[in-house]
C-alpha cells in the first residue's frame, strides 16, 4: 500500500517539499522507504498528489508528479458533538469518527463530564485530537481533514447551535424514536452524545429547546465512546455512502 502523508501547506505542480520531521521519521524508520519510492501527499483542500521520495539523512523530500482529483467524502454532512469522556477515550472517538466520514467534531463539557480541561491544557488537547484526525485521514484515504473545534461548555454550544440550520439529534436511551424511522435528511446533521453517565435532565431539556430531537440506539445502553460511533455508522448506512 502506498504511504500517504498530510502536508500543512498548499501543494503546487512540480514542487519539491520536505515532509514534517515526524512523518519523515515514520517513513524512513518504520516504512523503510528509499530513493525513488512513491507516496501520496494531500494538503486538505481536496485531491491528492503522487510524489517521488528523496531521502536526505534524517530528512525526506518529495517531488510532486501527478495530481488526482479524487474525493471520497460522504454526501452526508455530519457533525459529532461529543461530551468529553474520561481517560483517552476521546482519542478513539476522534480516530474512528474520522474514518467513518464525519466532517466536524465538537467536544463539549457537560455536568457529568469526568474530565475538565481549560486554558493551555485544553488547547494542547485539541491540537492532539487534530493530529489524530490527520493520521486517520492518512490511513483511511480521506483528502479533506475534518475540523476538530475548541472545547465548549454545553450551554455555550447549545446557544450557538440554536442559530444553525440542519437536523439535530441527541442520544437518549429513554427516547422512543429510532434512526431507521426517519426520512433521509436534505441538509446537515448534528449528533449530540453525552459523557459517562449521560446528560442531566436539565441538559436534555436545553438540548431539545435548541432543536435537538431525542433518538434511541436500540434496546441496549451504550457507553459514550460506543454510542456516537454506532450512530455515525448507522447514519452512514442509512443516508450516506455505505
Amino acid at each position: 500500500m502506498i504511504p500517504r502523508f498530510f502536508c500543512p501547506f498548499p501543494l503546487h505542480p512540480g514542487a519539491t517539499v520536505e515532509l514534517a520531521a515526524e512523518a519523515a521519521h515514520h517513513a524512513l524508520k518504520v516504512l523503510r522507504v528509499g530513493a525513488g519510492d512513491t507516496a501520496i501527499l494531500f494538503d486538505g483542500r481536496g485531491g491528492q498528489w503522487q510524489a517521488a521520495l528523496h531521502p536526505a539523512g534524517k530528512a525526506l523530500r518529495a517531488t510532486l508528479e501527478a495530481f488526482d482529483d479524487i474525493d471520497c467524502e460522504s454526501p452526508l454532512d455530519l457533525t459529532l458533538i461529543q461530551g468529553l469522556p474520561a481517560s483517552d477515550k476521546m482519542d478513539l472517538v476522534v480516530q474512528k469518527a474520522v474514518e467513518l466520514g464525519v466532517r466536524r467534531i465538537q467536544p463539549v463539557t457537560a455536568k457529568r463530564s469526568l474530565v475538565r480541561l481549560s486554558g493551555e491544557r485544553a488547547e494542547r488537547r485539541v491540537v492532539h485530537w487534530r493530529n489524530i484526525a490527520i493520521a486517520a485521514c492518512e490511513q483511511s484515504g480521506r483528502n479533506r481533514v475534518p475540523a476538530v473545534a475548541p472545547i465548549l461548555d454545553l450551554p455555550q454550544y447549545l446557544g450557538m447551535a440554536a442559530q444553525e440550520n440542519g437536523l439535530r439529534f441527541v442520544c437518549a436511551p429513554e427516547a422512543t424514536g429510532s434512526l431507521r424511522d426517519l426520512k433521509a435528511p436534505e441538509g446537515p446533521v448534528s449528533l449530540l452524545v453525552g459523557p459517562e453517565g449521560g446528560f442531566e435532565e436539565g441538559e436534555l431539556l436545553a438540548a431539545r429547546a435548541a432543536g435537538f430531537h431525542p433518538v434511541r440506539l436500540g434496546p441496549r445502553v451504550l457507553r459514550t465512546e460506543t454510542a456516537g460511533l454506532g450512530a455515525l455508522a448507522a447514519m452512514m448506512a442509512l443516508w450516506g455512502d455505505w
